[in-house]
């Protein structure tokens, strides 16, 4: 079946779907952000709470291309539905977590599932949309995060401030089940049977090669030191880890990570991209609504909605970007969404203490705006470039390249984050220290309180916006990375139009 000439019957229910499917890792981020204060309240160890981020996102991250090659093997359906149920088991243990490690133990299963989500939903947007209509639809999918931007903070601040943190959780059961309803009704799959050779060993060597790069990045600074002996020992093994992940690739029949990805000028580029994309994406996700929160003094719903910016710019530029890179193709188009990225990351910058919040949403919607002109045609484009019994790789490969950053940033950023809170209350005045909590874990805390002495609480808010304040220097010298990055890539991708197998729609 060519591009243009796609069944179109069920085309708008499967759609449907697929924007609940997305609408489950696109809220359960949302909310989570929103509600860290009062998760921390409840259970305590703020130092361990990036982990909620971090482990989700790693389980994710390495199962994304396990899934994309699954898919290319089996069908989207199979590993879709698969994908999600896991996801719904995730989600209502992670409601009943009693302590922050039960609560990390269960965002990690959450993670299996959404790498399922995360790599099917985009092939499959490449399998029933043309070339034409790929960059309207992935509007209509990046759209989703701006609703749930929305409806995300406002649902969980309501339960945070009326019922409990726990149904931040649970609100994804009956999503989840719909859209499971909708898919197993109206997609069905003509795939060619056939035995195949599945890369086990790549795919545990790939999640133990980048899960113990994530750990040591994570412990280093805080369990040890940087130049210790236990830091290098870590790195050490997350090294030989990789190599040999690298190593099984280049033997297996059917690799995960097949080389020709990292081979190609243009792919290779996209999934750098990407990676900068992720790293960029965590700190606003991560400590924006924490930040706005403790030095803004807003409530859990306004610090939601201010983070909810970056998901209003990001789908009207993904829709707008069809546009762009059908005139001035791919890598064009891509480089003018990482001069708006570098633009509002480095705008971060010059903003003073408790700059007024209008500015900082606008900051977030451009950010929005620059991320939906970076990913959607480096996605589009990339997908074009090969057939069916590809397209699974190539997505996953996309996206596990994004999800890979945004593990590696939260790690990374949450040591400096944590690094920077802690020497800033070893150097407090004198007068102060005293008064001052003792660990990082109770300065979120504190500064919920409302007896909390002014001079205090002054010196709390800048401490956390000095430590932001450091985590933007790091993103602008990221974001200016990836606009060099995207520079030096081809200006288009080969195009390989073939199908092999189709979908019945």
């Amino acid at each position: 079946m060519s591009e243009t000439q796609r069944p179109q019957a069920h085309r708008p229910w499967i759609l449907t779907a697929l924007m609940l499917f997305m609408m489950l890792a696109a809220m359960d981020v949302t909310i989570v952000s929103t509600a860290v204060p009062q998760i921390v309240a409840d259970l305590g160890d703020f130092s361990l709470f990036t982990w909620v981020f971090s482990i989700y996102l790693l389980t994710q991250t390495v199962t994304i291309p396990v899934y994309g090659k699954l898919a290319d093997l089996y069908g989207r359906k199979p590993i879709l539905i698969f994908g999600s149920t896991l996801f719904l088991v995730g989600s209502a243990a992670c409601a009943f977590a009693w302590d922050m490690p039960s609560l990390i133990a269960f965002r990690g299963l959450q993670g299996l599932g959404a790498g399922a989500i995360m790599a099917t939903i985009n092939t499959l947007a490449g399998d029933l949309y043309s070339l034409e209509e790929r960059g309207r639809v992935q509007g209509y999918l990046s759209s989703v995060w701006g609703i749930a931007a929305i409806s995300g903070p406002m649902l969980g601040g309501t339960f945070v401030e009326y019922l409990t943190w726990h149904w931040i959780f649970l609100v994804n059961l009956p999503i989840g089940l719909l859209a499971i309803g909708l898919l197993m009704a109206f997609l069905h799959e003509d795939v060619v049977k056939k035995r195949h050779n599945i890369d086990y060993l790549g795919s545990a060597a790939i999640l133990a090669g980048v899960g113990s790069l994530i750990f040591a990045l994570m412990q280093g600074g805080t369990a040890w030191a940087w130049g210790s002996s236990a830091s290098f020992t870590a790195f050490g093994i997350a090294v030989l880890l990789l190599m040999f992940a690298v190593w099984t690739q280049t033997r297996a029949l059917e690799p995960i990570m097949p080389g020709w990805l990292w081979r190609n000028p243009a792919l290779a580029g996209a999934n750098l991209a990407m990676i900068g994309m992720g790293f960029i994406i965590m700190v606003p996700t991560a400590y924006l609504p924490t930040f706005t929160q403790s030095v803004y003094g807003l409530n859990a719903i306004s610090a939601g909605l201010v983070l909810a910016a970056i998901s209003l710019g990001w789908p009207a530029a993904s829709s707008l970007s069809a546009k762009l890179y059908l005139r001035i193709g791919y890598r064009n188009t891509a480089l003018i969404g990482s001069v708006l990225v570098l633009l509002a990351t480095a705008g971060f910058l010059v903003f003073p203490y408790q700059v007024s919040i209008w500015v900082l949403v606008l900051d977030q919607v451009l950010l929005g705006a620059g991320f939906g002109l970076l990913s959607t045609p480096l996605l589009v484009g990339a997908q074009a470039s090969v057939g069916w019994q590809q397209r699974g790789v190539v997505t996953g490969a996309n996206m596990f390249s994004r999800f890979l950053g945004q593990s590696l940033g939260i790690a990374v950023f949450g040591t400096l984050f944590n690094g920077s809170l802690t020497t800033q209350l070893a150097k407090a005045p004198n007068e102060l220290r005293a008064r001052l909590p003792q660990d990082i874990d109770d300065v979120v805390v504190s500064l919920q309180q409302s007896d909390l002495a002014a001079d205090v609480a002054l010196y709390l808010r800048h401490s956390v916006f000095d430590a932001i304040y450091g985590l933007y220097m790091g993103l602008a010298v990221v974001a200016l990375l990836v606009l060099l990055v995207v520079a030096v890539s081809p200006r288009q991708f080969s195009n390989q139009q073939t199908e092999t197998v189709t979908a019945d729609c």
